[in-house]
């Protein structure tokens, strides 16, 4: 949703006088499933990681043309329709889609005649599972060149692929001034900053992590951000308050550019989106438990680069916290990597292609 959200504020700039539509597919399904897609998926990725590793890996393997994809295409085709309905009311000139399901549900409309608009995909991790691929796109965007290599291994013609990166909302490209925003917390902008983050959902355990992190010697300070979980939320304000001017805790905000205008690190789970954020405003990352498959193909982008070091569980964070506040050059020399790796513009290279492609003109 953020990828599609930067996508829509960028095509609104380029094209003022046309009207760029933010479609929330999953508001366009039957309760059923939605509960699969979010409910489920964030279920099953908590409780049984394991399990979500094995139907990753199950999916990406299997037959396009396979009984499994029939007839997950075909219970898919039925809680759509009001996706589609919604679709052919808007009568759009071209569609962009940062899901696989839009993306597939649309392949099949247009295979069958029923729409006839340019579709294109922008795919949001550093890899390439075979979900994402399907006949009848316009354009594939890939987040790196690995991507677009994979793209073409899976048949892909060349010449439809475009790396562009991982497409960010504008905020990102003008990094925050560091005083102010330190100030608005109530952190010394001149102390090294740790962000910690769970995602959206606040999932991972934060305020056990925090505690951990504070227990460490040193001078530094801990952002926490919970995200919409209210309960870890409630206890790092708890522990904010047995460690006063140290710990910063934050819910839900729209505004995390400003959160990473004061660190010096970030500490997380390694989603598409917050990774390319950290990258475009330069941050190095230790990533914490990714989730099977996309997130651990992430990590591996990363770390292969040199901008992350990779933390296994608390001990193994510590460890690592500890050699970078002894260690500052190691952090120096990861901030570059990061900085090497940040792609501000994806946004404005992905609708700069799609409209030399139709009849549309900025």
């Amino acid at each position: 949703m953020r990828v599609a959200e930067a996508l829509r504020v960028e095509a609104a700039q380029a094209l003022p006088d046309a009207e760029a539509i933010h479609l929330d597919a999953l508001e366009f399904v039957t309760p059923r499933l939605r509960r699969i897609y979010s409910q489920f998926y964030l279920s099953l990725v908590q409780r049984a990681p394991s399990l979500w590793s094995h139907v990753y890996r199950m999916t990406n393997e299997a037959r396009p043309g396979g009984w499994t994809n029939r007839i997950r295409r075909r219970v898919e085709r039925r809680d759509c329709q009001k996706l589609v309905d919604e679709i052919a009311r808007i009568e759009p000139e071209l569609i962009i889609c940062t899901h696989f399901l839009p993306a597939e549900i649309l392949s099949q409309q247009i295979g069958a005649g029923e729409l006839s608009c340019p579709v294109w995909v922008q795919v949001t991790d550093y890899d390439l599972h075979r979900m994402w691929v399907h006949p009848h796109i316009d354009g594939y965007f890939a987040t790196n060149s690995e991507v677009a290599f994979r793209m073409r291994e899976q048949g892909i013609a060349p010449g439809t692929i475009h790396v562009t990166g991982m497409p960010i909302m504008p905020a990102f490209s003008r990094k925050p001034e560091r005083a102010g925003c330190a100030r608005e917390l109530g952190l010394d902008p001149g102390v090294t900053t740790f962000l910690l983050m769970g995602g959206g959902a606040g999932i991972g355990g934060l305020s056990a992590t925090a505690r951990r992190v504070l227990d460490l010697p040193g001078k530094f300070q801990l952002i926490a951000l919970a995200g919409k979980n209210e309960a870890e939320l409630a206890k790092l304000q708890a522990l904010a308050a047995a460690h006063p001017g140290k710990l910063a805790p934050q819910g839900y905000t729209n505004k995390v550019e400003r959160l990473m205008a004061c660190a010096d690190l970030v500490i997380t789970k390694p989603g598409g989106v917050t990774t390319a954020e950290c990258l475009a405003m330069g941050l190095p990352m230790i990533v914490m438990s990714p989730i099977p498959g996309q997130e651990d193909r992430n990590a591996n982008y990363v770390l292969e680069h040199g901008a992350a070091l990779r933390a296994f569980d608390l001990p193994s964070l510590e460890y690592r916290l500890r050699y970078l506040m002894a260690h500052p050059g190691k952090l120096d020399a990861m901030r570059s990597r990061a900085q090497m790796l940040g792609r501000v513009d994806a946004a404005g290279r992905v609708i700069k292609t799609v409209l030399k492609k139709v009849e549309i003109h900025a």
